[in-house]
């Protein structure tokens, strides 16, 4: 089992994870990071280029920035044209894309472990070397309001993004991640400059990879397609360090809002404030959310589903970032059978909070979750993920033997008091369907 923490001004770090791979990480004079885990006998690698900047870190005029560039950097570079860029990954069969999030932003690429170096060639390229055409952001203004349109069709979207804001209310982790048509309409070119230009920097880039690769390789790999692009790695900088970890205190009022809509079914999200992404009783709101809303054979589903066929998707959430969250329980239903639903997942989450769950219930959790990690983790992409994330979000590694550990020592105590922690709590309500506000009023 391993557990290691990072710290700025060390400058080589290497050790064995579970399973035998070979982790590795080593911080450039400049401030770049680079993270590798080799896993033995693999093929394929999976190769991410990330920075810690998030849609929470836009300012007033530079809002749907994040998403924006994201777009952006895949539409050319000084010695690329978009169809160049397409065409390199297409080429070796390799798949490419980019996340943007609310506290980072990503470009990954998974190839074939000998295409490696395509994938880094590429993708520093355009996170170092975008041109910003004016004609293809304009181009790109029209792209990102037609997916914000798709987004605004899908009312369960729209439901959690409504409940985001209604439960973290003003702090920024409660916008919408690529902007609203609003946003995108106002920010200017020179505001998306500025925003790349302010956050792209050798100080703030982390390069992790997995698979079937060489840390070494990958090393000179980096360094040599970042000095091509102009970054002088021999300039010395300390990385960005990592956000202050731990719950803000929001004063945020429960709300009701209905977001009325001709369609067929009432999608509901209520719920609270949740924990955050370090919070160590995060393990034990794994199997909360596994028992009560999970799964097929969680509560929610039993009772709501199977049993009333009230419903065909229901289930909770945590959603957690370093200093806010969001906990909820989710289902779609006929606007007719509102009340009755909401009255069933209040009424699941308040029973767990007052009888616990069973020891037949924590067992059938942990064992959906380890078998779920194990899975997980024979794809490249999410140990490539599981490395980003540790030097992204606070610089503590967790490997998949440690991580089981610490659901496996989750009790029935542990279960229920946060149970009772999220029933208890004052409770936000959205419904986006053909419903009134008044189908809240005996809840509130």
């Amino acid at each position: 089992m391993t557990v290691v923490q990072f710290t700025l001004d060390q400058p080589e770090i290497e050790f064995t994870a579970s399973g035998g791979s070979t982790v590795r990480r080593t911080v450039l004079p400049s401030g770049v990071r680079v993270l590798t885990e080799t896993v033995p006998g693999a093929q394929s690698a999976s190769v991410s280029f990330a920075v810690a900047v998030g849609s929470r870190d836009e300012v007033d005029g530079h809002h749907g920035s994040t998403h924006f560039l994201e777009h952006l950097l895949f539409k050319g570079t000084k010695s690329r044209t978009a169809l160049d860029i397409a065409v390199a990954f297409d080429s070796v069969g390799g798949a490419s894309n980019a996340s943007t999030g609310k506290e980072h932003t990503s470009y990954y690429a998974r190839v074939q472990d000998k295409a490696i170096p395509v994938a880094v060639q590429v993708i520093a390229d355009m996170l170092t070397s975008s041109v910003i055409d004016p004609i293809e952001f304009e181009n790109e203004r029209t792209v990102i309001l037609e997916e914000l349109a798709m987004n605004d069709d899908d009312p369960q979207d729209v439901a959690h993004e409504e409940f985001f804001e209604a439960v973290l209310g003003g702090h920024p982790l409660g916008r919408p991640i690529g902007g609203t048509p609003n946003t995108i309409k106002a920010v200017s070119r020179d505001a998306v400059w500025q925003h790349y230009q302010k956050n792209y920097r050798p100080q703030d880039l982390v390069v992790t990879a997995a698979g079937g690769v060489d840390h070494d390789a990958l090393l000179e790999l980096v360094s040599e397609n970042l000095e091509l692009a102009g970054w002088d790695l021999n300039l010395t900088a300390t990385p960005r360090t990592w956000r202050t970890q731990g719950s803000v205190s929001l004063d945020v009022a429960p709300t009701v809002k209905v977001i009325n809509r001709p369609i067929a079914q009432a999608n509901i999200v209520l719920g609270s404030q949740g924990l955050v992404a370090g919070d160590e009783r995060r393990y034990a709101m794994a199997i909360l959310n596994t028992v009560l809303g999970g799964g097929m054979s969680s509560r929610l589903f039993q009772e709501i589903r199977e049993k009333r066929g009230l419903a065909y998707s229901v289930y909770s959430f945590n959603q957690g970032y370093s200093d806010a969250a969001a906990f909820g329980l989710y289902a779609g239903c006929s606007p007719q059978k509102a009340p009755e639903v909401i009255r069933l997942m209040l009424a699941e989450l308040e029973k767990v909070a007052e009888d616990g769950i069973t020891e037949a219930e924590l067992d059938l959790a942990k064992g959906n979750i380890s078998g779920g990690l194990a899975l997980k983790f024979e794809s490249t992409q999410a140990r490539m993920s599981r490395l980003g994330g540790a030097e992204l979000t606070d610089g503590e590694f967790i490997d998949l033997d440690e991580s089981l550990a610490r659901y496996s020592a989750v009790n029935l105590v542990d279960v229920q008091a946060l149970a009772k922690l999220m029933s208890d709590a004052p409770k936000s309500f959205v419904a986006v369907g053909d419903v009134k506000e008044s189908l809240f009023d005996e809840f509130v």
